[in-house]
């Protein structure tokens, strides 16, 4: 499992990219952990599933409110990255209306998920395999922090936390 003082593991995020232009072209768009990385500060938040209760209700909503203020504190850009495709991704953004504030970043097979170690079982409730809850604070693509969520527990991962650890880096 990922711990802090690791560096990202290699891969790909996708994104549903809603306007066309800055060499992204308009839906799914397929970028390089690395190079997004590389030289910035990135708040990352994992959880289960998009349009799920606790992730709309709290975890995307406090990460778009506190948007400004993490990035006054240093953060380059925040991501949301869940076990969806990058069309669930882009139509759970225009719901949480995260544009301009939190990347919705789709791990669409889990494999980035498997590389950090942070899997979710949920197949007995029908969801297969998901992301655990966590979020983490990634300096030049090195984790700085690492929040992990106890089973069902929303507690460490919120913006609130992050904005925290933002701040004390």
């Amino acid at each position: 499992m990922l711990k802090v003082g690791d560096r990202l593991p290699a891969g790909n995020l996708q994104e549903f990219i809603e306007v066309e232009g800055g060499g992204c072209s308009l839906g799914p768009n397929t970028f390089d952990i690395e190079k997004l990385t590389t030289g910035r500060t990135i708040a990352i938040f994992a959880l289960p599933g998009a349009f799920t209760p606790t992730c709309s209700a709290q975890h995307v909503p406090g990460y778009v409110a506190k948007a400004d203020e993490l990035r006054a504190a240093g953060v380059d850009e925040i991501w949301c990255v869940s076990v969806n495709d990058a069309f669930v991704m882009g139509a759970w953004g225009r719901d949480q209306k995260t544009a301009g504030n939190v990347r919705m970043m789709a791990d669409g097979s889990a494999a980035f998920t498997q590389a950090v170690g942070l899997t979710l079982d949920l197949v007995s409730r029908g969801m297969g395999l998901r992301s655990q809850r966590y979020s983490m604070l990634v300096k030049d693509g090195v984790v700085a922090t690492l929040n992990i969520e106890a089973p069902g527990k929303f507690e460490v991962s919120d913006a609130e936390t992050m904005l925290a650890q933002a701040r004390s880096l």
